[in-house]
């Protein structure tokens, strides 16, 4: 069996759009701020993004969600800040050594030196 073309797929969304529409009672969407296209009806799930309209909305929503943030207290920045700063301590200690043991092999016998 062939694989369903773009259009099959189009056109099935298209009826099952159609069917919820039937389902959901549309809304009229608030007249553009900025003189835009007029409205068109919208189904009653899009409506909560369009009433914070289209600037204010982003911002909004950004700080709302910023408000359901876990901050992390002093303390714990403070530890965090820790085991990073340990971390780049070993990381580095690390590739020091590496480089160490692996200058003479490069200069020697890599290099011809």
């Amino acid at each position: 069996m062939a694989k369903e073309t773009r259009r099959q797929r189009r056109d099935a969304r298209r009826a099952q759009g159609a069917d919820e529409a039937e389902r959901t009672p549309a809304r009229r969407a608030p007249e553009p701020e900025d003189g835009g296209v007029a409205p068109e009806l919208v189904p009653a799930s899009v409506e909560p993004a369009l009433r914070d309209g289209r600037r204010g909305g982003f911002i909004r929503e950004s700080v709302a969600e910023l408000r359901k943030v876990d901050w992390p207290n002093r303390s714990q920045v403070v530890q965090g800040t820790i085991v990073v700063l340990i971390a780049c301590a070993v990381v580095g200690a690390f590739l020091y050594a590496a480089d160490q043991v692996f200058q003479p092999f490069v200069r020697d016998i890599l290099l011809g030196a």
